[in-house]
Formats: C-alpha cells, sequence, structure tokens
C-alpha cells in the first residue's frame, strides 16, 4: 500500500545557511584571485580565493531571480565541492530524512510568485522562503523521483553536448570547403602541398577550378512587395514572408500575416521551390532556403528573393556560402549606411561568389547537408526530451503519477 504525500512547508524540510554567507564586493574581489567558484542569484558569477562552502547545496535566489519565468528558466540550481555564495541567493541543504535532489526537483521552476514582496527589485525573504508549501513523498519515493529526472537531464546534457560539437563542425567544414573543396576523390584539396591546384582571385586563395562570379549574373533578383495599409485591407489577401520569418537556413512560418497581392503580382511574388530568401535589414545577408514548405506563399521587401539562372549555382552551395560571407564580414562593406543599415539590391548584386563545377558543388552540398541532417535530428531528439522532462516533472512532483519503488529500496 502507497504511503500518502504530505504537504509541508520548505523549513521543516530543510536547513538555511544563509547566516553562514560573507558578502564580498566586487572591487574586493578583484583583489582576491582564486580558482573557488562564486555564485549569486542565477548561477556562477567568478572565482574567489577561498571556499565558505564544501558540500552539495542547493541555492535558490533571493532577488534578482527568474521568477517571473519560471516555466522556462530556473530559479534555483545546485553546487557541489569548493564555492562562495554571495548574498543574494539563499543556500538551502535537506535535513535528515529528506533528499537534497529531489528538494532541487521540487523548487527549480517553482512558481513561488505569491511568496515574494514586491518593489522595484522583487525579493524573497527568508521567512517567506521557509514558509513555500511543497508536497512531499515518502523518501524511498523522493530519491527514486529525483533519481528518474536526474537521468533525463543528463541526456538532454549529453545531446545538447553533440548539437554544440556539431556546431563546432559545421564551422569548420564551412571554411575548410569553401575555401579548398573536394577534388573528384572526395578529399579535400592541400594549399600548402599543392600550392599549384590554387589561384590568387577577389575571393582569395581558391581552386582553380573555380571562378568568382557575381551574385546579379548568377541569379533572378527580385525585391518583395511594399507593406502599405491598402495592401493590408485589399482583396486577394494572401500569406506572406517577413524578415523575422527568415532564419538561417530555415524558414519559420509561424505567426504568418496576410497583405493583398493582384494576379500580377502573385506571378512575380509567388515563391517556388529552390528561391533564395536574403534579410535586407535586421541582421543583414541572413539567408535561407525556400524548400516549398507551404504552396502560394510571398514575400514583403524586407526580403530579397535569389532565382538561380540555368542552374549555374547550387541554391545548397550559395545558402553555406551566404553564411561564410556573413562570418567574414562580407556584407559589411556591401551595406548602405542610411538611418539603418540595409542591403540593396545593387550591392548585394556585386557580392563575389565563388562558381566550383557543378559536380564538385553537388559534393560540397552533399556534405553540408549529411551534417545538418544530423544537427537537425538532435535537434528533434532535444525537444522530444525537453518536453518529456517537463511533463514528468508536473506528474511526478505533483503525485499525479506515483512511482513504485522496491521494498528493499523502501525498507
Amino acid at each position: 500500500m502507497q504511503v500518502e504525500w504530505s504537504t509541508q512547508p520548505l523549513g521543516e524540510l530543510v536547513e538555511v545557511l544563509d547566516h553562514l554567507r560573507v558578502p564580498v564586493n566586487s572591487d574586493e574581489r578583484a583583489k582576491r584571485p582564486g580558482g573557488v567558484p562564486y555564485y549569486g542569484a542565477n548561477g556562477q558569477q567568478g572565482w574567489i580565493d577561498r571556499p565558505l562552502f564544501n558540500e552539495p547545496l542547493v541555492l535558490l535566489a533571493e532577488d534578482g531571480g527568474n521568477f517571473d519565468d519560471f516555466r522556462t528558466r530556473p530559479i534555483a540550481y545546485r553546487i557541489d565541492g569548493p564555492s562562495w555564495v554571495n548574498n543574494h541567493a539563499h543556500i538551502i541543504r535537506a535535513l535528515f530524512g529528506v533528499d537534497q535532489d529531489f528538494i532541487f526537483w521540487t523548487l527549480v521552476h517553482k512558481d513561488i510568485r505569491r511568496y515574494i514582496a514586491g518593489g522595484t527589485r522583487t525579493k524573497l525573504t527568508q521567512g517567506e522562503l521557509r514558509s513555500i508549501h511543497v508536497s512531499v513523498p515518502p523518501l524511498p519515493e523522493q530519491r527514486r523521483i529525483a533519481e528518474i529526472l536526474d537521468t533525463l537531464d543528463a541526456a538532454i546534457r549529453k545531446t545538447e553536448e553533440v548539437i554544440a560539437k556539431l556546431q563546432q563542425m559545421k564551422q569548420g567544414l564551412l571554411h575548410d570547403l569553401l575555401t579548398r573543396g573536394i577534388d573528384d576523390n572526395g578529399e579535400l584539396r592541400d594549399p600548402e602541398r599543392h600550392p599549384e591546384q590554387f589561384k590568387d582571385s577577389p575571393l582569395g586563395w581558391i581552386p582553380k577550378e573555380w571562378d568568382p562570379w557575381r551574385v546579379g549574373d548568377l541569379f533572378d533578383m527580385q525585391l518583395g512587395k511594399m507593406l502599405s495599409k491598402q495592401a493590408s485591407a485589399g482583396p486577394c489577401q494572401r500569406p506572406y514572408l517577413a524578415n523575422r520569418h527568415v532564419q538561417w537556413g530555415r524558414i519559420s512560418l509561424s505567426e504568418l500575416e496576410t497583405m493583398s497581392f493582384t494576379p500580377a503580382e502573385q506571378e512575380k511574388y509567388r515563391l517556388v521551390h529552390g528561391d533564395l530568401l536574403v534579410c535586407e535589414g535586421g541582421e543583414i545577408g541572413r539567408t535561407a532556403l525556400w524548400r516549398g514548405e507551404t504552396q502560394d506563399i510571398y514575400f514583403q521587401k524586407a526580403i530579397h528573393r535569389l532565382r538561380p539562372k540555368g542552374g549555374i549555382l547550387l541554391p545548397g552551395f550559395m545558402l553555406r556560402f551566404m553564411l561564410f560571407a556573413a562570418e567574414r564580414g562580407m556584407f559589411t562593406d556591401l551595406s548602405s549606411q542610411t538611418s539603418i543599415a540595409h542591403l540593396t539590391q545593387e550591392k548585394l548584386a556585386l557580392l563575389r561568389v565563388p562558381r566550383p563545377p557543378t559536380s564538385e558543388q553537388q559534393r560540397l552540398v552533399s556534405v553540408f547537408d549529411q551534417v545538418d541532417a544530423q544537427a537537425e535530428a538532435e535537434d528533434v531528439h532535444v525537444g522530444k526530451l525537453r518536453t518529456l522532462k517537463h511533463g514528468l516533472m508536473d506528474d511526478l512532483l505533483t503525485g499525479r503519477v506515483r512511482i513504485s519503488v522496491p521494498e528493499e529500496a523502501a525498507a
């Protein structure tokens, strides 16, 4: 028979160690360099020469915490080992018979706004901290809940590390593949061992088989339709993409708006598979490839559409080159500086782009696509893990779903 949960104030479950905090200002800390982590309301803020604590603890913001964003940002975190904690974080240690990790999971995304004192800087007093009511299962169930959530959290961190490594790999590939290319044997060309395979160009040192072209010679260019009150209320309303919908390498279709497009304008501004969309303003040059995600969609004036001419340059290759160009600052010299910097069609048309042979472009795009597919799969995976974690926290920490604990563990 399962034991029912109890509801208790936090002060009956934990010891609050705030009296052991020692305030130290930034100037004094600067005179005390060292290797001990120095913690504040929302995480580590630097280093100091010696510790105040050396044990597992839970820290909960006293002021300046993420109290209003508790659903998406943590209000508590765990530390272990030598540490110094400033006076902007409450220091919590679980009492005997209470699992410290369970206390952390109970607090990390808890809505405690009703316990917060008002004012210009919201503050959780120690008295209110102790009065926070939490639901508490028997100790074996506390441990099992914490173990499940810790395991899931570790899987999320591991996946995030894989994603970070893939991003680093993409950065390296971007430079190597777009400056050295891949030869017929599938190998990167080596400019040091085989300088004869390279030539100087307006783009720098590039493979001999590559030719520098201008964007205006490679693509039909079209700026989108200007927004207006008439267009917003006129007939033939159609969805359109704005600057905010164009992200690096992908299109967001959330919160689309509509405006009027006449039949002639529909022909002029309709997107087709393989069109490249380039932001005129904002993050200048930000580019995405339209892959026909939906039909009958158009674009506004803040976006340039590049439509390849006769297959001279593959859209997938151009997409990666635009990212490479942004990282190299190539758009800085091209942007027109008025009140707001923007990339005019005339300036964009002058951008030089390397044109490898089509077969090599295909090899390069294939490599990029493989890495992108792997990164996308990991993004989907970590998204599912986060959704699972959110659901499990809601179920397990409320007792809505009970955890079976083996009799030997309960004993």
